[in-house]
């Protein structure tokens, strides 16, 4: 069956390859006459680092981009729209714009929408999340302290005064909700070391200049679309391990609810993406964490960070990719990255925990279960295998293996 929209997510803790697979697909789709008219971002923020590395030629090196917030098709001229479930953050685009220009996209920003309703990161969001953060002490979440969750849990307590894209056409209303965020942030933090609400008010007021602003995804989605995802199953804000989770929806919901409005509904294949072995990024459960593995596989995007702490690396956890898939309600297809470390070393698979029965999601909403089920993780001893078919492991056909960074690294199963 046939298609016109793909979704790419992540099934385990972020850092699977969601940006190399919506690269390779925006690639493969124009190859075989369904150019890619947009990647649409639907959930998260800045925070993202979705790695892009283009194959060089005879006398042309590859490309290398990491992005954040533009979509990982923009070094095939492929628009990006960030829809209003996108946390967008005005001062850090400008700055990928930059390099994006200096890889040789002429004009990003002539390539990129956003709809009006999304909310508008600010340094004080990302303030507020760092000094929460620190105050943790050893309790950290594994925060990527860039704000994202503190702009959600802002216009959750303050709808009224939350910047949205919108705003940044409207001046004096601009100006007011961006005073009242760091008014209200520093009465219950303290004051945050910001730049002035001037300098701040400028540049989203260059932001709203520079992107086209619309009133909904509708039109977007017209043509052919990738929506990318940020992050993974396992760090969703409702389906996670809470408490060391995100505060954004990373499965297929924000997108199939875009597609529903837009008349789309079950015009979209689930493309659910797992790594050949598991990683994970900051705090939190990671069953079959092995130090060994973990220095023996660096990686060259993800080390240690400031904010999230440690990248681990443990062996491929088809217990814990079998609830993201569940918990999606189901995937069409895998695509699974790394393959080329499963074809140098040995690598094993871990089917089922010790004496842990299954691994079942609670009700939707419930973080109090999600909070035991992180504890019980915490203690959960991992059953090895052989490395073998990830397909049959997880219960779904495998469209692609990635043996490489690079679009021809690909290798498609049509």
């Amino acid at each position: 069956m046939s298609f016109r929209h793909t979704l790419v997510v992540d099934l385990g803790y972020g850092d699977a390859g969601k940006g190399t697979m919506v690269d390779w697909l925006c690639a493969d789709r124009a190859e075989r006459g369904q150019r890619v008219t947009a990647v649409v971002r639907f959930n998260g923020g800045a925070q993202a680092a979705h790695n892009v590395v283009t194959s060089s030629r005879v006398g042309v090196p590859g490309r290398h981009h990491t992005f954040a917030q533009f979509g990982s098709g923009t070094l095939h001229g492929v628009p990006t729209h960030l829809s209003r479930y996108m946390v967008v953050d005005p001062l850090a685009l400008p700055g990928e714009a930059d390099h994006l220009r200096r890889l040789g996209v002429p004009d990003p920003f002539a390539l990129l929408s956003v709809d009006r309703s999304a909310l508008l990161s600010t340094p004080w969001h990302r303030a507020a999340n760092r000094v929460r953060e620190v105050r943790r002490g050893a309790d950290r979440h594994g925060s990527c302290g860039m704000g994202v969750g503190e702009t959600a849990a802002f216009a959750l307590s303050f709808p009224d005064d939350a910047p949205r894209a919108g705003d940044a056409r409207s001046p004096a209303v601009l100006r007011r909700k961006l005073a009242a965020v760091r008014d209200r942030l520093a009465a219950e933090l303290g004051p945050l070391d910001v730049p002035p609400l001037p300098d701040v008010a400028e540049a989203f007021l260059a932001f709203g200049r520079a992107v086209t602003l619309v009133d909904s995804s509708r039109d977007v989605l017209k043509g052919r679309c990738v929506f990318e995802g940020a992050q993974g199953v396992l760090l969703d804000e409702w389906r996670g391990w809470h408490p060391f989770t995100t505060w954004s929806t990373t499965t297929f919901d924000n997108a199939l609810a875009l597609l529903a409005e837009a008349g789309q509904a079950g015009d979209a294949l689930r493309l659910g993406v797992v790594r050949s072995y598991t990683t994970r990024h900051g705090a939190g459960p990671l069953v079959t964490y092995d130090a060994a593995l973990t220095a023996a596989l660096p990686d060259p995007h993800n080390g240690h960070g400031a904010w999230q702490g440690a990248f681990r690396v443990g062996y491929f956890d088809a217990v814990a990719h079998r609830y993201a898939i569940e918990v999606c309600g189901g995937v069409d297809a895998l695509a699974v990255t790394h393959m080329d470390v499963a074809r140098r070393r040995r690598l094993k698979m871990c089917l089922s925990y010790r004496d842990f029965g299954p691994l079942t999601p609670g009700e939707f909403g419930d973080l109090a279960y999600q909070e035991k089920l992180t504890g019980r993780l915490a203690q959960a001893v991992p059953v090895y295998g052989d490395f073998a078919d990830v397909g049959e492991a997880l219960g779904a056909p495998v469209m692609v293996e990635s043996y490489g960074p690079a679009y021809l690294d690909k290798v498609a199963f049509r």
